[in-house]
């Protein structure tokens, strides 16, 4: 018996055996390394299941976190640095450095130019230039020249030697410099502009748009049209062999150096006081206007604007785009300073202070991170390009909750609490004229109504507001 029942158990066991080889058994397998700390001052790991049935109060909790960020950023928003003080009247152009972020060139209606170690903010080099306006100035693409023109029709080349140079990285004394090469013009002249990745050079002076080469006397093209003085020039930094220009009369012209011929004009109702291309977009550009309106254009297309930007009260003076494309800042005679986004109508963010006067410069600088203004009262200021923006070194994972907050305000940016919060301070005077130009536009709007309301169908046509402002288009 217990033979055949050692049997019979051996022979159960054998089929339990194959049966428990075919079972498919889930078990927990953790890695220690996934759970546990490798420092006793690192925060503990925590695990979370995602699933959104086990969480019916995230989007409240996440709306909560977005007031939060608005309102701290709110306390936190100051967007003042400092100033750049020195010079002996209004600041009337600045240059920025194609590699170095802390060199600084300005220049002065008095004449002056200057150089600064804006991580300092210190002048490090300072002199005399022109008698009158300094009307434009600019590095060349090697960042050891500078060229800079003025209202008494010369144009100087600065050549830097190696001491200035050792001493804007040193800070320590200003030091004279003089001329290495002047040209003489039959006008005054309005701006200038440097090609990069090349030794050319742009200047306007009257009706006259010259190309020069540093190492020729005379220009080496001239390109003309119309008989209105151009105000501003300007190079398309990918696009190098194009150029666009403001006019007196309204216009703004493209042209091509290598064919030597403009291309096209555009004509506004209003004349242009400033203009920008979009470093990162070879078509796009954007130009300040006396109508108080920043307009974006394809240059392929100038029949219709991209973008109008509004927001200002006062004619726009100067214009410049960050170096990632993303945003561009705008100064205006109201002496406000206002931040766009490229593809908005409406600005982001009013910067202004209670002495700062009209601007007629604004740059960017190479890092994007900041803003330096020039106005009427003889400052260069330093802004922070996002007000509340911490400007220590900080930690990855705060870098990490910073975009957190900022995805999350930007998912509920068009509820009424969070837009109420985020509003900044106007000044009263800009409120008081704002109000007044929507009292004027809504009663053009009601007599537009009026007219094709009790008129013959199509004899008042509907105006689009990016068309509405442009005369024409010349070719």
């Amino acid at each position: 018996v217990s033979t055949q029942s050692t049997g019979g158990v051996t022979r159960n066991n054998s089929a339990l055996y194959k049966n428990i080889k075919s079972m498919k058994v889930k078990v927990l397998n953790r890695d220690d390394s996934l759970f546990t700390r490798s420092r006793s001052t690192d925060i503990q790991k925590r695990f979370k299941n995602i699933q959104p049935e086990l969480h019916p109060f995230e989007k409240a909790r996440e709306y909560k976190r977005a007031l939060n960020s608005a309102k701290l950023e709110k306390v936190f928003a100051k967007p003042y640095i400092g100033d750049l003080s020195g010079h002996y009247d209004g600041v009337y152009c600045m240059a920025r450095h194609h590699t170095n972020l802390t060199w600084l060139l300005s220049g002065s209606c008095s004449g002056e130019i200057r150089m600064w170690d804006s991580s300092t903010r210190k002048c490090v080099a300072d002199w005399d230039s022109h008698n009158g306006f300094v009307r434009g100035i600019t590095y060349s693409w090697s960042g050891d020249r500078v060229y800079s023109c003025g209202s008494d029709k010369l144009i100087h080349l600065w050549d830097l030697p190696s001491s200035v140079t050792g001493i804007i990285r040193s800070d320590t004394v200003k030091t004279k410099l003089q001329p290495k090469t002047t040209w003489m013009t039959n006008n005054a002249l309005q701006a200038i502009d440097h090609q990069r990745k090349s030794s050319l050079f742009v200047t306007v002076s009257a009706n006259v748009v010259n190309v020069w080469d540093p190492e020729r006397s005379e220009a080496v093209q001239t390109l003309t049209w119309g008989d209105d003085t151009l105000n501003t020039i300007r190079f398309n930094p990918i696009d190098t062999h194009i150029i666009a220009g403001t006019s007196e009369d309204r216009g703004i012209t493209l042209y091509d150096i290598r064919g030597n011929t403009p291309i096209k004009k555009l004509i506004m109702e209003m004349r242009s006081n400033s203009l920008s291309w979009n470093p990162m977009e070879a078509f796009n550009f954007t130009f300040g206007n006396e109508d108080h309106n920043a307009y974006t254009f394809d240059m392929r297309n100038l029949d219709t604007a991209k973008l109008v930007h509004t927001d200002h009260v006062s004619a726009i003076l100067a214009i410049d785009y960050s170096p990632t494309g993303q945003e561009f800042v705008t100064g205006s005679y109201d002496k406000t300073m206002r931040i766009f986004k490229s593809d908005q109508s409406r600005s982001r963010d009013l910067y202004h202070t209670k002495r700062m006067q009209r601007i007629f410069c604004v740059l960017y600088s190479g890092d994007s991170n900041y803003i330096f203004t020039g106005s009427d009262d003889t400052n260069i200021r330093i802004w922070k390009t996002n007000a509340s923006r911490n400007l220590c070194n900080n930690h990855p994972r705060q870098i990490e909750k910073t975009n957190y907050e900022t995805a999350l305000l930007d998912r509920y940016k068009d509820f009424p609490e969070i837009k109420s919060i985020k509003r900044r301070y106007v000044p009263h005077k800009i409120k008081k004229i704002n109000a007044t130009k929507t009292i004027i536009k809504q009663s053009q709007r009601r007599k537009k109504d009026n007219l094709r309301r009790h008129r013959r169908a199509g004899t008042v046509p509907i105006e689009k507001e990016k068309e509405k402002h442009i005369v024409k288009t010349v070719t």
